[in-house]
């Protein structure tokens, strides 16, 4: 939770979403959404991209499609609660700037610092939810073990431990958790988890300067990655594949990864979204595009 305003106006707003419920969210003129690619458009996209990656400029990349509409929605704190509620998630969070909103139901961590350990979490893999108790144990026992969502994992599991080192000890960083998957309502996720020991002369905003932007939004090599995804994409990301977060007075601190989440601006009624998935040579386009609709879910699903 985020006010940026005094802290009596935090206050008031804790007392806000304590006392409101989802039902009184009361979206009115929303005649749907539109997305900056076509399907044809995306899948041209990603075979461009692959050529990037058979070229050697990156090995891996994330690709995403922005959602767009008007609306007016007459209390965003709800329309929030209602988001959580149909998608309970660890890293959920709002913020109000003046009248921008952010609804973010955020399923990745992307650093955290606790007594001096450095932890990152990236998801890498996405598969649906089965239909049954069998068909998901399958969904699930299908994505741990498929050698093309396991490749995209490694890679960024391989950026996330090159980027702690910049602020780790030597010999500390390590991957205690490779391959999990975690459930969530819609999808099943791939997660692995980093973790070092910081060192003592690099402070918390120096450890996400080393970091940031979190590797799984990006590609690899990183800055590399980060140049096409600003040829490809046509618009900025803007607070999308950014961190939301706090830090405590000791310097530790618990960042999310700003995905599944709705930005809405009160004054020109105008609402996005973004979803995105990894590139890598052995993308299906197809396939891909159709990842994104499903990390779309829970935002299409509030309307």
């Amino acid at each position: 939770l985020l006010y940026t305003h005094p802290a009596h106006w935090t206050d008031e707003l804790i007392q806000t979403l304590a006392n409101t419920r989802p039902q009184q969210a009361g979206v009115s003129g929303f005649y749907g959404f539109t997305s900056n690619f076509s399907e044809a458009q995306y899948c041209v996209a990603v075979e461009q991209l692959r050529n990037h990656i058979r070229e050697g400029d990156v090995y891996e990349i994330n690709l995403a499609q922005c959602f767009s509409g008007k609306a007016e929605i007459h209390c965003p704190v709800a329309l929030y609660e209602k988001l959580i509620q149909s998608s309970p998630v660890p890293f959920a969070g709002y913020c109000k700037w003046d009248h921008m909103h952010l609804l973010c139901a955020s399923p990745e961590r992307f650093l955290k610092l606790n007594r001096h350990r450095l932890i990152t979490q990236p998801i890498k893999g996405t598969a649906p939810r089965g239909n049954s108790p069998e068909s998901d144990a399958q969904m699930a026992y299908h994505l741990r073990n498929s050698i093309k969502e396991q490749a995209e994992n490694v890679m960024i599991v391989d950026l996330s431990r090159d980027d702690l080192h910049r602020s780790c000890e030597v010999g500390s960083v390590e991957v205690p958790h490779l391959f999990e998957v975690q459930t969530f309502p819609q999808v099943h996720h791939l997660v692995s988890t980093i973790t070092g020991r910081k060192r003592r002369e690099v402070n918390a905003v120096q450890a996400i300067r080393n970091t940031f932007p979190p590797g799984s939004m990006t590609g690899a090599p990183k800055v590399r990655a980060c140049e096409l995804i600003a040829d490809y994409e046509r618009l900025s990301r803007g607070v999308y594949s950014g961190s939301l977060g706090y830090i405590a007075p000791n310097d530790d601190f618990d960042l999310n990864v700003v995905i599944r989440s709705l930005v809405y601006d009160a004054h020109s009624r105008q609402m996005s979204y973004h979803v995105g998935g990894a590139i890598t040579w052995d993308s299906d386009p197809k396939a891909e595009y159709a990842e994104t609709l499903l990390k779309a879910k829970a935002i299409a699903g509030l309307f």
